[in-house]
């Protein structure tokens, strides 16, 4: 039985890199989705609880703001990598495992859960007071005002703010690659950089670019369609 080939040095051999190529796409997409949802809606949650329990707020809460406000003030400046460690126990109690990209979802939720908090609470405390006042001087109830007048009203600005954090977490799924987590930043290590081969890093470094690109288009259009309402 021959050996197999190797493709050759600095090059990019579309017979052998193509398939792990693509395979490696498919598991980022999947890992950059799945926590845009649940980051997403665990974010929106908390930067909701951070824009109504402030001082002033529609639900104004001192204590539930100062643990919100701590929560994210504590977790949110810990570098993605250490952060990963940290929680590696719980991605281990929930996923059976601190490898794959099923177990990265899980430190990587956590990090745009703050991310996106921050992002929801600075968009929303950008809408103008009047428009509120104005609305609770019709007698609507607080959680009508946030469902129906607060959110709808930031959602131009929120999905521009999502679009950024689509990016970040591409970002951080490309590093939780180089520890055994799948994906591009995987596949650029594994075939690239260990091999010296900085066609297939190249290579990979494009295919980032038009992943975000494509995110970054599709943003742009859900926003102007939003503001133009």
């Amino acid at each position: 039985m021959s050996p197999m080939r190797l493709p050759a040095e600095n090059s990019f051999d579309w017979s052998f890199y193509g398939p792990k190529l693509v395979e490696a796409l498919g598991q980022t997409v999947y890992m950059v989705m799945a926590t845009l949802v649940i980051g997403g809606i665990l974010g929106m949650g908390l930067g909701l609880a951070l824009y109504t329990t402030r001082r002033g707020g529609l639900l104004a809460n001192r204590v539930v703001f100062g643990i919100a406000n701590l929560l994210v003030n504590v977790f949110r400046p810990i570098p993605f990598l250490i952060l990963l460690m940290v929680i590696a126990p719980v991605t281990k109690a929930l996923i059976g495992t601190r490898l794959g990209s099923t177990a990265m979802i899980v430190p990587l939720s956590f990090a745009a859960t703050f991310g996106v908090s921050r992002i929801v609470e600075q968009n929303l405390v950008a809408i103008d007071p009047g428009v509120i006042e104005a609305a609770r001087a019709t007698g609507a109830s607080r959680w009508r005002i946030v469902t129906t007048l607060v959110v709808p009203e930031a959602l131009g600005p929120l999905i521009l703010g999502y679009t950024f954090v689509f990016v970040a977490i591409v970002d951080m799924s490309a590093l939780a690659g180089t520890i055994d987590g799948g994906g591009l930043g995987a596949f650029a290590l594994d075939y690239g950089y260990k091999r010296w081969n900085f066609a297939v890093v190249w290579i990979t470094v494009f295919v980032i670019i038009l992943l975000v690109q494509a995110a970054q288009a599709i943003g742009n259009r859900l926003s102007r369609r939003v503001l133009r309402r």
